[in-house]
C-alpha cells in the first residue's frame, strides 16, 4: 500500500465500536478513511440498499447514538450531525468495497478487513484463556476444600495438650 494510503492499525481499531453485540464502524469514520464525504458514502449505500441487509448495516437508535456520542465526545450542538449515523458490521464494510469502486477504497477496505481479522484472533485467544482459567479454578475449587480440611485437622492435632508420657521398661531404684 502506498504511504499516502497507509493508516496505522491502531487508528482503524479505535474506530471500531461494540454496539448490539457486534463490532461496527461509523459511516463518518469510514468516509474519512476512504477520503470522501459522509453524505456521499451514505448516498451510495442508499442507492445499493439491497446489498446491505440489517446484519450488514443499521442506523443507531436515539439511545445508542447518545451513548456513543458521549463515549467519543462528539458535540450535539450546531455543526454536528442531524441524524444518527449508519454503522457497518464487518460484512457491511466488506460489501462497501463493491459499492465504492475506487482504488483507494479497495486498498483501505483490505486494510480494514485485516484489522478485523486481527481483532477476531485476539478475542478468540482471550476466550481461550478465560476458559482455561475457569477450568483451573474448577479443579482448584475441590482441592482448596481438601487443603482447608487438612489444615483444620493439623490445627486440631496441635491444639491437643500433650499428656505426660508413662514410662515403661526397666525401672531403677529411683523410679519406683
Amino acid at each position: 500500500m502506498p504511504k499516502a494510503l497507509l493508516v496505522p492499525d491502531q487508528t482503524i481499531a479505535r474506530k471500531v465500536y461494540l454496539i448490539r453485540g457486534q463490532k461496527v464502524m461509523l459511516d463518518s469514520d469510514l468516509a474519512e478513511l476512504y477520503g470522501m464525504l459522509t453524505k456521499e458514502l451514505n448516498l451510495r449505500v442508499k442507492r445499493n440498499a439491497s446489498r446491505f441487509p440489517k446484519d450488514f448495516m443499521f442506523t443507531l437508535n436515539a439511545g445508542e447514538w447518545e451513548a456513543l456520542r458521549f463515549q467519543i465526545e462528539t458535540s450535539n450542538g450546531r455543526g454536528g450531525r442531524r441524524y444518527p449515523p449508519m454503522v457497518f458490521t464487518e460484512h457491511g464494510v466488506l460489501m462497501l468495497s463493491s459499492v465504492l469502486n475506487s482504488d483507494r477504497a479497495i486498498k483501505i477496505n483490505i486494510h480494514i478487513m485485516s484489522v478485523f481479522v486481527k481483532m477476531n484472533r485476539l478475542l478468540a485467544t482471550d476466550r481461550e484463556v478465560r476458559l482455561k482459567m475457569e477450568r483451573i479454578e474448577a479443579r482448584l475449587g475441590d482441592h482448596g476444600q481438601m487443603i482447608e480440611e487438612l489444615f483444620y485437622a493439623v490445627k486440631e492435632l496441635l491444639a491437643k495438650k500433650e499428656q505426660p508420657r508413662k514410662r515403661f521398661g526397666y525401672k531403677g531404684g529411683d523410679d519406683v
